[in-house]
């Protein structure tokens, strides 16, 4: 069974033909949007499968591991303010008297942060479809649709 036991180890080989892993919401490597749990961010599982299923070429799959080393940095720079923005939540409820200017510059905060990340999505969006072929560009819009990719 895999690890998140999502699929048994036939069925990531028929799938994937051997290769022993692939991209699905359930395994949260996703680009931009970790799921409840979190979720691990790898750049090397993501662009092994995206090279594959996509046909990449040497140049396609560096520029594509830039993109996605962006999105990681982004990311995890959220999980960074979502964490100040609680730690500061909590300390907006732990005094005599509720901090609501805490709380309120808080959640602008962690709205800011949200922004910041859908802005790095976009722009990795728009430097994926310029680095993709028509063909390629299909495929990929078709693994965003039906959740093997996230973003």
């Amino acid at each position: 069974m895999h690890a998140h036991g999502c699929c048994t180890r036939r069925d990531r080989g028929q799938e994937f033909h051997g290769r022993g892993w692939e991209i699905t919401p359930r395994e949260h490597h996703h680009f931009a949007n970790p799921g409840p749990e979190g979720g691990g961010f790898g750049v090397r599982r993501p662009l092994r499968f995206l090279a594959w299923r996509l046909q990449l070429g040497e140049a396609q799959v560096a520029e594509f591991a830039k993109v996605l080393n962006e999105l990681k940095t982004e990311r995890a720079q959220g999980e960074v303010d979502d964490r100040r923005a609680l730690t500061a939540f909590a300390d907006a409820l732990a005094g005599e008297a509720f901090d609501e200017p805490k709380a309120a510059a808080a959640a602008a905060d962690r709205v800011k942060s949200v922004d910041r990340l859908q802005a790095q999505v976009l722009k990795a969006l728009a430097r994926i479809h310029a680095l993709l072929e028509p063909e390629q560009r299909e495929k990929f819009a078709y693994l965003i649709r039906t959740g093997a990719v996230v973003m």
